[in-house]
């Protein structure tokens, strides 16, 4: 179970509650599913109880007591924890990893996209995908490399979830369109209603020595609140350095799938007994990453999510292939779409931040 449709799950067992009489309330649009928090456990919680309970007339705990009946047994889901104040908290079946790299392998490196699947149900942000009825996100910054590159960012990450976007800026460089990958759509201040200012704080100093996608990310990584650091560590082939975990767990997944032909196999969709949690979190919670980056303007939450996806993927890919004499399984078929879409995903999010995700490192 994916986490749009385990969003749609949630919204279901309030419309059943609401039909047998158990909660007086209006069924809301949407219901958030995310990773759990400090105190929580499973796959996913929900604050749909929380949300509610002024509605219902009824305590957030007492909500959720209601709807946990409703949502345990349901196929894909295992358990319903509460925890807190009334969170619900979801265990997903065994069969939940082959749905979700399916879906992932399906839409390749679009998976998030608003285009791409009903990803937005599991956002946290009511304004994810800001303009689908065609008016225009309009984005300006002042005459600043970092400002220029994270509107480009932004901009990427919110067509991706359906906007039109306009970029302006105060004065731009043609070196950072060789340099970065960067441009904008008009230099000077911005026409029309105010813009959306993109204002990061400023590098301490020129990133373009870094090349494209270490200067990139060097930019990107950090909160725009946050001064970047510019410095030969981002070149660095090492596990210290967050771009290469991130490259290198892509590549190493590319090589896997490489390694599999050779082997006469290839990967298949199926249930992974031994996958880890936090990679099949971090993957499942991908398109809600990336509704929020859009929403709040902040392409660092992708760069920090890329970071944790190569983080729960590097571990788990030694077990992929046969090892010795053994003979390829549906096991192993599984493990390799399994490293297969995290790769995807990988590939997919460095490709909005402007960054290269090349096969081989």
């Amino acid at each position: 179970m994916t986490p749009a449709e385990l969003s749609s799950t949630v919204l279901h067992a309030v419309r059943r509650a609401v039909d047998a009489g158990e909660l007086d309330v209006t069924v809301p649009a949407r219901a958030v599913v995310a990773p759990p928090g400090p105190g929580g456990c499973g796959d996913y919680a929900t604050n749909i109880a929380l949300q509610l309970a002024r509605p219902a007339g009824q305590p957030p705990y007492r909500v959720a007591e209601v709807l946990r009946p409703y949502l345990v047994g349901v196929d894909g889901v295992a358990d319903v924890v509460l925890t807190g104040p009334g969170f619900l908290n979801i265990s997903l079946g065994g069969a939940a990893p082959a749905a979700l790299v399916e879906e992932i392998l399906s839409a390749g490196t679009r998976y998030g996209h608003a285009d791409a699947s009903d990803a937005s149900d599991a956002s946290d942000a009511s304004d994810a995908s800001d303009a689908p009825d065609g008016s225009v996100v309009r984005l300006h910054c002042p005459h600043d490399l970092r400002a220029v590159v994270v509107a480009d960012a932004v901009a990427r990450v919110l067509r991706c979830q359906g906007a039109l976007v306009r970029v302006t800026a105060e004065g731009f460089d043609r070196e950072w369109t060789a340099g970065l990958g960067v441009r904008v759509d008009g230099v000077g201040p911005a026409p029309g209603s105010p813009p959306v200012t993109v204002r990061p704080v400023p590098a301490p100093a020129d990133p373009l020595p870094l090349g494209r996608d270490a200067a990139r990310w060097a930019l990107l990584h950090p909160a725009a609140h946050d001064r970047p650091r510019i410095g030969d560590e981002h070149l660095a082939q090492r596990e210290g350095n967050p771009l290469f975990r991130v490259r290198y767990a892509h590549a190493r997944s590319r090589a896997l799938t490489r390694n599999a032909a050779d082997l006469g196999f290839a990967a298949a969709p199926g249930p992974v007994p031994d996958a880890p949690q936090e990679l099949l979190a971090a993957l499942g919670d991908h398109p809600r990453v990336l509704a929020a980056a859009a929403a709040h303007r902040a392409p660092d939450r992708i760069a920090r999510h890329l970071v944790a996806v190569a983080d729960a993927t590097l571990p788990f890919l030694p077990a992929v292939l046969p090892r010795g004499g053994e003979k390829p399984s549906a096991a192993h078929r599984a493990r390799l779409a399994l490293a297969e879409a995290a790769g995807t995903v990988l590939a997919g999010g460095l490709t909005l931040l402007g960054i290269d995700a090349p096969d081989h490192l």
